[in-house]
Parts: structure tokens; sequence; C-alpha cells
């Protein structure tokens, strides 16, 4: 661990929320200590409401990172930070093509799936549209629709030498792997895309993976 070069890193976090999950796996490929601080979304209306936290991040979501007094939000430019200040383990290849590519698909999770099937949508849809509008069927169609835009991208771009499909994780698998863990917790069939569930396999077995899942973190409620 970094730690005492790094400085105290603090991540508020919810032990569930894809976006915080990316972070906590960058973290800890980096090999760098930090700080949790679990902010519950769910519990007593959601504490990311509260005034104490919005202070923090007027947005009210998580991540949000401290970093030697400064305060740092979104999953992508907290991630780009700390490959920026910490060489160990780099999350975005040296050539300026693949690095764009590793961005691209990593940003086609982070902007173009994710937004459209966290809790804030889900709460919306059922508020104003009751029964009309299954929240479920609605994530889980823009979810296949972006993976399966991914997977046909793997497939054009497997001999390319970007990292993916190779034995170091990138950026990209940092924004995946989260993905696909709220696909199945809502019963998508990952099996219709098995380059991305070949990648996500694989990331699953090291232990910066391990430590990040949300079943490991310890705010972690049974369900």
């Amino acid at each position: 661990m970094e730690a005492e070069e790094t400085g105290s890193i603090v991540l508020y976090s919810y032990w569930r929320s894809s976006a915080a999950f990316r972070v906590r796996i960058a973290l800890n490929l980096k090999g760098l200590a930090y700080q949790t601080i679990p902010v519950n979304l769910i519990r007593h209306g959601g504490e990311q409401h509260v005034a104490s936290f919005r202070s923090i991040n007027s947005q009210g979501l998580v991540p949000v990172l401290l970093h030697k007094g400064q305060v740092l939000v979104q999953s992508m430019a907290i991630c780009e930070y700390l490959d920026e200040c910490f060489k160990s383990f780099p999350l975005l290849p040296q050539e300026s093509l693949e690095r764009s590519r590793v961005r691209s698909l990593a940003l086609q999770v982070a902007c173009e799936i994710h937004p459209l099937n966290n809790l804030r949508v889900q709460k919306y849809l059922k508020d104003r549209c009751g029964d009309v509008v299954d929240p479920v069927e609605w994530m889980s169609h823009w979810m296949k629709e972006g993976f399966a835009a991914i997977e046909q991208q793997l497939e054009t771009g497997r001999s390319t030498s970007s990292g993916i499909n190779t034995d170091q994780p990138t950026l990209f698998e940092c924004f995946l792997v989260p993905q696909v863990y709220n696909a199945e917790r809502y019963g998508v069939d990952m099996s219709e895309y098995p380059l991305i569930w070949q990648i996500v396999a694989r990331c699953r077995e090291l232990p910066a993976f391990i430590e990040a899942a949300p079943e490991n973190q310890f705010d972690a409620v049974p369900v």
C-alpha cells in the first residue's frame, strides 16, 4: 500500500453503487490504502440527501473521493485522477489510439448504460408511471442494447494491444464488472455476450475485484 506517500484517501461509498464499485476496483488495482465512509442510499429516504453530505457533493451522489484536502466527484474523473497521480498499475494504455478505445468503452458503460438504470431513474419511473412502465424491463432493455454494442466492438478489436482481453485490467474493466453485477441482479442473461462474460469471469478471480465486490463491503446488507 502507498498510504504514507499518498496522503489520506477517503471514499464516500455505498456497497451496491456500481459507480462506487468502479472506484474501489481502481484503488485496489493501484494498491492504494483508503478509508471508506458509507452513505446508505436507501435508509431513511437516502443519506445522500442530508445536508451534511450535500455540503460535500451538491449532486447528492456517490462516489466522492477526498484526497489532500480536495473533493473529487464522478467515477470517471476520480479514476483518471488516481491514474495520473499514482503510476502503479496504469489503467490506460500508453498508445493514444488504444487509450482512446479504452476510454470509449468505459464511457459507453458510464454514459450510455448506467444512467438509464440507476436508483434515481428507477424511483422516477415508479413515481411517475406506476405500473405502466416496468422499471426492470426498462433497465434490462438498455443494458442489453449497451452490452450488444460493446460485444461487437470487442469482437472487432480482439487483435489490438489495448490491454482488453489480456491479463491486465484497464479502466474499461473497472467499469464493466460493476455493470455486469448490476445486470445479474435484474436477471439479464449474460450468456448472450461471451466476450464480455470472459473478461468479467477473469476479473472476478483477481483480489482487487474480489475485495471491491459489493458483498465484501462492511456496509453490505444481507439480501
